[in-house]
């Protein structure tokens, strides 16, 4: 039997999938372990190893690839717990990371919070000026040198970092996109004086023109560097000792996995990892239910997650912020608000209650853990209002405390508010699912798109237990929870299901009409980067295909709009007017016919090419076992008091098994079914039915309530 594993590591929980070549899914899901997450790692493929009854060495020996997913980067960024680094620039340009280019008072803020002109402020500069040394050397917008590299000055700057303590240095010079040459050699010298200081040159992190964006990319790549070298070595060294053949594969934001040894060298594209899994693993299981368009609701411990498939396809983007701080690097676009199981409750000063984003996290814990918290969360929430069952939380491992839970809601939001424990649990209830659907509904319809078009796939340890809520509150057709695929853990199965992915980017700015030839070895030089990096990952492929695209705008704007290029197709002029006919299109397509302003003219910014080596073992669902009728009340456990929504109250309500439940069951809500690793809830007036791979689906069309 050969199997591979996906492993996503949470906030609060680690999350692995074993798929095997016959198609069985096994998922398990262990505390994850922030002051060491390989401790967690390695739980999770012992608890994979004890359910499908091998021992672990033996299970890794027939794992053809582990794919690993990890929220280590991006809370590394967020919570500004980063290697200490140094920054060298071009001379005259040690202040733009401070600058900001104006944008650090608006990036990735919103609407209400930018015009609170007053209150904007700019991030802390990445670097301290004290760490930022500028050297001598100038290259122009088209690669030409006209000073050269002064070698001393760099010696001198990395001595003096290194005096600093610095783990890793970043570097990043003017145009550098167009002629790479100094900062190559500064990344040798660096290399000659120090071999094991990290370093982040700019040129193969993100060569795209704009030089903030592209110097404050390098240096968080350079940040993270260190410490996910220093994370990924040991645990490759550790799997390999415990048995494991194949490769340790790393997800990056765009979608796609890189070979671990590959990962530290382009760390920033990590920083979306885990974020990335489940819509990759929406798309691969939109592809065997013939969804075309889906919303993903991911409902973790600590946030809760938006995504799209599109036509089959996750969106991507080719920039995000953290922090205020710009990353020019594709990403599956994926937004999020602090709104998970562990997000706690809270009155404001204007008594107004309040969830999120702070967050209980592991330790200590929703109050109802027992584990020390006192702060009341969703989870306390759910498991006061009879959603969750205290005796089977994780499948029984875990035994929640009501009594906890309720005290935590009357101190803290029940009394201020002059409620009930009770009635505040449905309060809080209330509030988690109205601003997660809120959410869902601007990344849906902000992006063009009516949502009565898409289906919801809802997924994490509480996203089923909320779903029904927020999918209804959206107006999506249909819901989907992917029990099939272990939905608790159907990030990770993303993970298992995805291919390995490379791109590579650089700018040349141009007005259009373009000049073939130069489009043409843009192309042809980027795939042969593509294929090198490929080549790279130790990996055999079943199949390798290049995507072409392109960043184009109308002259005078300021921000790109991504198009794609034809494929496999030697540039002509007719070529370049049909890139130019696919970006006007695009640009409709975002902002509106007729919002053009086209006697502007086009101009070329950027190329990219994303390579996807195609794994040979890909899971899939596998068939589930079929009922002869649909009748479900063989599943059923028993029955306990639910509230679910807030015009009903608590009422009796059927509690389902689902491991009794087959292909075929239907069964009215209102309905929980339980889950060892998470719960589904099924509101009143709607029906769920069990289809052919185990998912739970409902439909939410108007002409389907009761």
């Amino acid at each position: 039997m050969k199997y591979v594993i996906g492993i996503d590591v949470g906030g609060t929980f680690t999350d692995a999938v074993a798929a095997d070549d016959r198609g069985q899914i096994t998922g398990a899901k262990t505390p994850s372990t922030p002051a060491d997450y390989s401790i967690g790692v390695l739980a999770a493929i012992s608890e994979l190893a004890a359910q499908l009854k091998y021992d672990e060495r033996e299970l890794l020996q027939n794992t053809e690839y582990i794919a690993h997913g990890t929220t280590a980067s991006i809370n590394a960024l967020v919570t500004g717990n980063v290697e200490p680094i140094g920054f060298i620039t071009s001379k005259g340009h040690g202040d733009s990371i401070e600058i900001m280019n104006i944008e650090g008072r608006y990036l990735g803020l919103t609407a209400n919070a930018i015009q609170d002109s007053i209150n904007l402020h700019k991030p802390a500069p990445l670097v301290p000026r004290q760490r930022v040394i500028e050297v001598t050397e100038r290259v122009d917008r088209r690669g030409n040198v006209v000073v050269a590299l002064h070698e001393d000055e760099v010696r001198s700057a990395v001595t003096r970092l290194l005096a600093e303590g610095v783990h890793a240095i970043a570097v990043s010079f003017l145009w550098s996109f167009q002629n790479p040459a100094h900062e190559q050699r500064v990344a040798e010298i660096i290399a000659e004086m120090s071999p094991d200081t990290f370093v982040a040159v700019s040129s193969e992190v993100s060569p795209r023109i704009r030089e903030f964006a592209r110097s404050s990319t390098t240096i968080m790549s350079a940040q993270l560097g260190p410490a996910l070298r220093r994370y990924l070595t040991p645990l490759v060294r550790e799997l390999g000792e415990r048995g494991l053949r194949g490769p340790l594969l790393v997800m990056q934001s765009s979608g796609g996995t890189i070979a671990a040894a590959e990962a530290p060298a382009s760390a920033i594209t990590t920083v979306g990892s885990v974020l990335s899994g489940g819509v990759v693993g929406a798309a691969r299981l939109a592809q065997q239910l013939g969804h075309k368009n889906v919303v993903t609701a991911d409902v973790g411990g600590t946030t809760f997650l938006v995504g799209m498939v599109v036509d089959g396809e996750p969106v991507r983007t080719s920039t995000t912020v953290i922090n205020q701080h710009p990353i020019n690097v594709p990403t599956i676009r994926v937004d999020a608000i602090g709104s998970g199981g562990g997000a706690i409750a809270w009155i404001d000063q204007g008594g107004n209650l309040r969830v999120g984003p702070r967050s209980a996290a592991a330790v200590p814990g929703p109050a109802a853990y027992g584990a020390g918290g006192t702060e009341p969360t969703v989870t306390d929430a759910d498991v006061v209002l009879g959603i969750i069952d205290p005796d089977y939380f994780l499948g029984g491992k875990r035994k929640l405390r009501v009594d906890l839970a309720e005290q935590a809601l009357l101190e803290k939001i029940g009394r201020p508010l002059g409620l009930t424990a009770k009635e505040a649990a449905a309060a809080v209830y209330e509030v988690q699912n109205a601003q997660t659907a809120d959410l869902a509904r601007k990344v849906v319809v902000e992006a063009g798109h009516d949502p009565r078009g898409f289906v919801m796939y809802a997924f994490g340890g509480a996203g089923p237990i909320h779903a029904a809520a927020i999918a209804t509150e959206l107006k999506a057709s249909e819901l989907v929870v992917p029990l099939g695929a272990a939905a608790s853990g159907f990030s990770a199965f993303g993970l298992a299901a995805s291919d390995v992915a490379v791109t590579a980017e650089v700018s040349d700015p141009a007005l259009f009409p373009l000049d073939p030839a130069d489009v043409q070895r843009n192309f042809d030089r980027l795939t042969a980067q593509v294929r090198e990096s490929l080549d790279r990952q130790g990996v055999a492929f079943s199949d390798v295909t290049f995507n072409r695209e392109f960043d184009a705008r109308y002259a005078g704007q300021m921000f790109e709009v991504t198009a794609e290029a034809p494929v496999d197709q030697t540039i002509d002029d007719s070529t370049v007017e049909a890139m130019g006919e696919v970006f006007d299109a695009r640009y409709a397509e975002l902002f509106g016919a007729g919002s053009a302003f086209a006697d502007a003219g086009r101009e070329m910014i950027s190329y990219r090419i994303r390579g996807v080596g195609e794994l040979p073992f890909r899971p899939t669902l596998p068939e589930h076992e079929r009922s002869d009728d649909a009748d479900a009340s063989s599943a059923i456990k028993g029955h306990r008091l639910v509230h679910l929504q807030h015009e009903r109250g608590f009422e009796e309500t059927a509690i389902y098994d689902y491991a009794k439940l087959r292909s075929g069951h239907r069964f009215p809500g209102p309905a929980v079914i339980e889950v060892a690793t998470t719960t589904v809830t099924i509101p009143a007036g709607r029906e769920a039915r069990v289809d052919e791979y185990g998912n739970l689906r409902v439909d939410l069309s108007e002409r389907s309530a009761q």
